[in-house]
């Protein structure tokens, strides 16, 4: 399933964050646009509505008036005595210069302009029906200026409107909405309110008198707009997208290949090539170091095979030549009848086999509780110099017979750990400096105490170790000189196990040697806590 992989994975999560991010971006971009057009297509409505509110203040003025021959002045059409024509106000008496009849001092004055707010405002309701309402319909005509402004001709799609405060249609543009109504008047708010009303967008505001004015345009080509800006972001946007999931295609197969090729590489490992390695081309990354670790493992691993592979063969061949001397003792005795004497000797020469054998089965079996981690050392408090010499006196008949001389400098050091495998340790390296040692040779053994260490030094005046065998004297069944320890009884397994067993007690054994000088054992082991020397 294309769940099941990590760079589908992967893809999927970047294709979704694209999703995501793109679409917050093109819904906040196609908003912003939207909230913009909207505010221009009303800054123009308020333009026009403010240009019929004006030149509607305009046309409230006094209308010309005659004067008779040696008579008031007349007013043009009716003929009558003139009056004082305020904006949809009363009149005033101009021979006494008192107030109107029906307006009480502080009333309201003029209208102030367009988006003042009203003060001292008066009902237009209150105000009598014949009085001179200038824009009541029959009464006065509007002027040429006003008229103008609602030809669809000078407005273009622009439509202009007014009613009176009544809700009587004083006039509108030849190309207004025929369903086009008198919004409802709010109360004592003469600002600009803008509507959308089907296609159409309005702006309108009610004029201190109680008149509304409103002015509208159709939203057809702020719709078209609106969609040729809105294809062009989803193109974008597409395109962001195809570009966004090509490059996480591609930057999922760049991270996931050191994967590929560890999982190749481990596969082939383990069809049995355990040669195999991982090509570590950016070791500082995640993958690089997580590469390395397995190169080390890898290479651990066919160490341990080769190894396992070595100490089989060494451990069959070890094997293999006491049991054949069993074998072949016993054929020859049972070949023909022999005596008393000859049949103890038989028999001798097999128990001596059989302990060789049982010798090389317990090294082989301490070895490998070594290796698996079984052997644990207990922490007990002793002098290692009284172990050493314990160790030199149970050597001193093989030193007596081949005429080597010990000399012992063991100043008491004091240490936590098992005694009977130390004493195993410095046992075996006594008896290599013996047998490996010249006639009439010397063999030094010394313990000392240093800062964080306990030391302990065995080193004879031997025939020395060639450089190119020194790096192997350690390995199982390894002899630098195999003929040599094949007569001398030795498996090779003996600085194997004093190796393992310094290591189990958290030290290190080092070798240096001269050919036809000698050779020198360091034990090097860690110094017990003051706590635990004082226990």
């Amino acid at each position: 399933m294309l769940t099941a992989s990590i760079r589908w994975r992967l893809q999927l999560w970047v294709g979704f964050l694209l999703v995501c991010v793109l679409g917050g971006f093109i819904f906040t971009v196609y908003e912003l646009q939207r909230i913009h057009q909207l505010n221009q297509i009303d800054e123009e409505l308020g333009h026009w509505a403010a240009e019929l509110s004006r030149a509607l203040r305009g046309n409230s003025q006094p209308p010309p008036l005659e004067r008779g021959p040696g008579g008031p002045p007349r007013d043009r059409e009716s003929g009558g005595p003139p009056r004082d024509h305020g904006r949809g106000g009363p009149s005033r008496d101009r021979d006494s210069g008192g107030p109107p009849p029906d307006r009480e001092p502080g009333g309201p004055g003029p209208d102030n302009g367009l988006f003042s707010p009203p003060r001292g405002q008066r009902d237009p309701r209150q105000f009598d029906e014949g009085r001179d309402r200038r824009f009541a319909p029959g009464e006065r005509e509007l002027s040429p200026k006003v008229i103008a402004l609602f030809d669809a001709a000078g407005t273009g799609s622009f439509y202009l409107t007014v009613w009176s405060y009544d809700g009587t249609l004083l006039k509108c543009s030849t190309n207004a909405p025929a369903d086009l109504r008198c919004p409802a008047r709010p109360q004592s708010d003469i600002r600009l309110q803008a509507r959308t009303r089907g296609i159409n967008r309005e702006a309108f505001h009610f004029t201190e008198m109680g008149d509304c004015v409103l002015a509208g345009c159709p939203l057809t080509a702020y719709t078209t707009a609106m969609h040729r800006f809105t294809g062009l972001l989803l193109a974008v946007g597409s395109v962001v997208l195809v570009l966004g999931l090509g490059g996480g295609w591609w930057l999922a197969g760049r991270a996931i290949r050191p994967i590929d090729q560890i999982s190749a590489t481990a596969s082939r490992i383990s069809a049995g090539n355990l040669s195999e390695r991982i090509n570590v081309t950016e070791a500082d990354n995640e993958l690089g170091r997580l590469a390395g670790g397995l190169n080390s493992t890898f290479a651990h691993l066919e160490a341990a095979f080769a190894q396992q592979k070595q100490f089989t063969a060494d451990a069959s061949h070890e094997l293999r030549t006491p049991l054949a001397v069993l074998i072949t003792e016993a054929q020859t005795t049972l070949a023909r009848q022999r005596n008393a004497e000859e049949y103890r000797d038989t028999v001798e020469k097999c128990l001596a086999t059989a302990q060789e054998m049982r010798r090389l089965v317990e090294s082989l079996l301490e070895l490998a509780r070594f290796d698996a981690g079984q052997e644990t050392m207990k922490h007990e408090s002793f002098d290692l110099s009284q172990v050493a010499r314990e160790c030199v006196e149970l050597v001193r008949p093989l030193a007596a017979e081949r005429g080597v001389s010990i000399h012992c400098e063991l100043p008491p050091v004091e240490y936590v750990g098992e005694r009977e495998p130390l004493a195993h340790v410095v046992t075996n390296l006594l008896a290599n400096a013996i047998c490996y040692n010249k006639p009439d040779g010397e063999v030094q053994i010394s313990t000392e105490s240093l800062s964080g260490a306990i030391i302990l030094t065995v080193s004879d005046s031997g025939i020395g170790i060639a450089p190119e065998h020194l790096p192997r004297v350690f390995d199982r069944f390894y002899r630098a000189d195999p003929a040599r320890s094949n007569a001398q009884g030795h498996a090779g397994l003996g600085l194997a196990i004093s190796k393992a067993i310094v290591e189990a007690h958290g030290g290190r054994i080092d070798i240096t040697s001269q050919l036809g000088v000698g050779t020198t054992f360091t034990v090097q082991l860690p110094a017990p806590a003051p706590a635990a020397a004082c226990s």
